[in-house]
């Protein structure tokens, strides 16, 4: 079997590392209020990537943590991917060149596809998409609104466009710890030449393990939240796990 890659998350709200429970900004947890501190222990437990998400930036359609991220940047050497609030190039050109690695395009996805084949066109390899999901159809503006265009149709209208990943959300499990929806993540990985990573609802080393265990059906990586902060998800193990 091939190996996943681990992104471990870091969401920022007011400039603190959180986790959200389904995507509820009034159900915030504070882990640390040092994002550039908890990014290099992330890279000094082995971690290849750091997963990003400017969460107040996804709801106001603009980047509201910068001073978070780059400090993340200055503390770090591994690559780092970042959604949130991501709307136009200006802000893609303004994060690739401050030293981001990929940018994760979302509610743009839907509302302005233009835009992702124009960043894919000039900066190729380096623009993921982010289709966030509840029951099947995309939700936008930070998961505040839900749309009529299910998951499937948003990844397959990007399918040549040179996307370096999809990454896919169950809102419903997001921050839940119940388990990634597997099946609609594999469907939709089965569906699409574009690799996907799952996220949301990783609650433990058996839900890893199950999607190890689909590995290279269209699955990339998988992103680990909560689970890495409560200890339910043991950071060495799982990367020693999904490295096998």
């Amino acid at each position: 079997m091939s190996g996943l890659t681990l992104y471990p998350a870091i969401d920022l709200k007011g400039g603190a590392c959180v986790r959200l429970r389904r995507g509820e900004m009034a159900d915030a947890t504070v882990f640390s209020d040092q994002p550039g501190a908890q990014g290099r222990s992330f890279q000094d437990a082995g971690c290849r990537w750091l997963h990003v998400v400017d969460l107040d930036g996804a709801f106001a359609g603009a980047s509201k943590n910068a001073a978070a991220v780059d400090a993340i940047l200055a503390n770090v050497s591994i690559p780092v991917q970042l959604g949130g609030g991501l709307r136009d190039m200006a802000a893609i050109e303004r994060w690739l060149g401050a030293g981001v690695r990929r940018v994760i395009l979302g509610s743009a996805a839907l509302k302005n596809p233009e835009l992702v084949r124009e960043a894919c066109r000039r900066f190729p390899g380096q623009i993921v998409v982010g289709i966030d999901a509840r029951d099947g159809m995309v939700a936008t503006e930070g998961w505040a609104e839900l749309s009529q265009t299910s998951a499937l149709d948003l990844a397959l209208r990007f399918e040549n466009a040179g996307v370096a990943a999809i990454i896919y959300t169950d809102i419903a499990r997001d921050g839940m710890l119940g388990g990634v929806n597997i099946d609609q993540t594999l469907a939709l990985a089965g569906s699409l030449s574009t690799p996907v990573i799952a996220s949301g609802g990783i609650g433990g080393m058996d839900d890893l393990a199950a999607l190890k265990a689909a590995a290279g059906e269209g699955l990339e990586g998988v992103i680990v939240g909560r689970a890495l902060y409560d200890g339910r998800v043991d950071l060495a193990g799982a990367l020693a796990l999904l490295d096998s």
